[in-house]
């Protein structure tokens, strides 16, 4: 009779779970099953007012007012979901009854758990109510609240009444708040939640210190979550985090929700990339969004009907395509008035929409906005919004052949073609009319009778620079400045070497545009070495010498010696003179006649 345990398995073994492995590995570690999982909004909940990013403005009046005690008796919080209301009311509660050894009246300082502490985060002090509007909203549920606050607090110093989502009391219940809140014992306190402040009556709003909590920024937002992947020890790119802060829309809970659902797309130990994150978000390539809107800029129909498709085709949404194509539209405007920095956007889209405001004008951009956010309605509302995104497109690439109105009026006044000349910079894109040109007395001319332009000759790359800029093809002109460096150059050929990372169509774009634009064709190469350097690296070696050649002057060194610390950030090159040129006289016919005068 066998002393083995009885199984169902005819090849089990009886095994000592204490001794190694016969072939010398270790005894299998037991598995223990993890705990239940807290998501990372909760995990991450700040217990300190310090914690509270984007709020420095609430925290600094805060600590002031406890500073110097005057504490008011109602607090209102207001703000989008997700920005820390519920927690702000919590870490209220706790300093208003925070008691430890060394202190003994409210404090804003909770980095020590007081004797409260603990207990008012976990939601089971006595004195501590936290109550939500929205499942006591009559007023036969507050008429009982207001019964129990005349009683004084049982062990904490104040009595405190956390009303979430208040803009949901009814008209009644507000009314029996209004008494009390007025004139309330001076042992309780009221923190009041909202989502909603316009749904509030004035009469609550008057008799409460109110704090508006701002939406916190995606540049305040990166760095947070960032430091969060590090404490989890998960790794994700830096451009996936900023997808997540840029889509949160300023909740830092919301924030924490997508970082929590973008850290379970990768096996254990890899990287979570930007293009896992993009496809769960089901945001379209931002990149491919600016392209699209280059090609509306520069007119060209095809190429922007063929990048919406695309874009279409991996699921973006066309309103939201539209969206993206009217932020790109304002942070163009912001960065013409105040430099890419001001647009919050990351670096080389910044620097491509920079390098668009400074080709388009203010009243191009403003009609291009109009045209947009009208475009944008039309698609919410159409019953196919692809087709009515793509009439869009087309709506805009044909006004980009258009001169603005302040053009119009000018050629009017001088007795020019109205549409002859193309828009210098008065409509959205190059190019004028492709049908016939329409003169000042209105009179409709055939192309027949329209000179022909002549055939463009490019002698040099920098002629090709300037013809990409006479285009207004802004796009291939940042990708030419920034990727291609020369090797060689012949009428009709171009090689050069790409920089790291150049777009792969390059070669492609730049050689149909010179095909369409000189008549001819253009022959593009590219090899892997011995190019010189890009027209950027150029322009900012030659800038880097003239500052460096500006500081070695004696006036200015001598300048900067007398103010240490003093930099220089900008400079500007001395405008030649100008010369007036006086035209000759002409030469008299008969030089006796001037003898003559002269005698006399």
């Amino acid at each position: 009779m066998s002393d083995l345990p009885e199984t169902d398995d005819p090849f089990a073994t009886e095994r000592d779970d204490n001794t190694d492995d016969m072939f010398g590995g270790s005894a299998p570690a037991p598995v223990k099953k993890d705990a239940a999982y807290t998501v990372l909004a909760r995990k991450y909940r700040p217990r300190t007012f310090e914690d509270l990013i984007g709020q420095e403005a609430m925290v600094r009046t805060l600590s002031n007012a406890f500073a110097t005690g005057r504490i008011a008796h109602a607090f209102m919080l207001t703000g989008v979901r997700g920005v820390g209301k519920t927690t702000t009311a919590r870490l209220l509660a706790r300093a208003l009854n925070y008691e430890s050894e060394t202190q003994h009246g409210p404090s804003v300082d909770l980095k020590t758990f007081g004797a409260h502490c603990q207990a008012i985060i976990e939601g089971r002090h006595i004195d501590v109510l936290e109550l939500d509007a929205a499942s006591r909203t009559g007023v036969d549920a507050m008429r009982e609240l207001l019964e129990s606050v005349r009683y004084a607090p049982v062990e904490a110093r104040y009595k405190v009444y956390v009303i979430d989502e208040v803009h949901m009391l009814s008209t009644g219940a507000f009314n029996a708040l209004l008494k009390t809140l007025e004139e309330p014992p001076p042992h309780a306190k009221f923190i009041f939640a909202t989502t909603e402040i316009r749904k509030v009556p004035v009469t609550i709003l008057s008799r409460c210190q109110r704090f508006d909590l701002r939406r916190v920024e995606p540049e305040t937002l990166t760095p947070h979550l960032e430091k969060i992947c590090r404490l989890e020890g998960a790794q994700i790119e830096p451009d996936a985090i900023a997808l997540i802060a840029r889509a949160a829309e300023g909740s830092v809970r919301d924030s924490l929700s997508l970082l929590d659902q973008a850290l379970v797309q990768s096996e254990e130990g890899q990287s979570v990339s930007a293009e896992v994150v993009r496809d769960m978000l089901g945001l379209a390539d931002r990149s491919a969004t600016l392209g699209l809107f280059e090609n509306i800029i520069s007119g060209q129909m095809s190429e922007a009907l063929l990048a919406f498709r695309t874009l279409y085709g991996f699921g973006a949404d066309p309103s939201q395509i539209m969206g993206d194509l009217l932020e790109y539209c304002h942070a163009t405007s912001v960065a013409k008035v105040l430099g890419a920095e001001a647009t919050r956007l990351p670096k080389e889209p910044a620097g491509r929409v920079a390098a668009l405001g400074a080709q388009l004008s203010a009243g191009t951009l403003s009609r291009l906005w109009t045209l947009m956010l009208k475009a944008f309605e039309e698609i919410r509302r159409a019953p196919d919004p692809a087709a009515a995104t793509e009439m869009a497109l087309v709506r805009f690439c044909y006004a980009s052949d258009l001169p603005g109105p302040e053009t119009l009026l000018k050629r009017l006044q001088n007795g020019e073609d109205l549409l002859g000349g193309g828009p210098p910079g008065g409509g959205m894109g190059s190019g004028g009319s492709s049908g016939g040109g329409v003169s000042a007395q209105g009179v409709m001319m055939r192309p027949q009778a329209l000179a022909q332009e002549p055939q463009i000759q490019l002698n040099s790359f920098d002629d090709v620079l300037a013809l990409i800029s006479d285009k207004r093809d802004i796009g291939l002109r940042v990708d030419v400045e920034r990727y291609v460096k020369l090797i060689s150059f012949r009428q009709g050929a171009i090689t050069f070497e790409p920089a790291p990372h150049a777009p792969i169509d390059l070669v492609r774009k730049l050689s149909s545009r010179l095909k369409e634009w000189t008549g001819q064709r253009w022959l593009i190469a590219t090899e892997g070495g011995g190019g010189a350097e890009t027209y950027r690296e150029r322009e900012t070696r030659e800038r880097a010498e003239a500052l460096q050649k500006l500081q070695s002057d004696p006036f200015i060194s001598g300048l900067m010696s007398a103010f240490p610390g003093t930099e220089i950030l900008s400079y500007r090159a001395k405008p030649k003179p100008v010369t007036a040129t006086v035209p000759d006289a002409p030469a008299p016919e008969n030089l006796d006649e001037v003898s003559d005068k002269d005698d006399d």
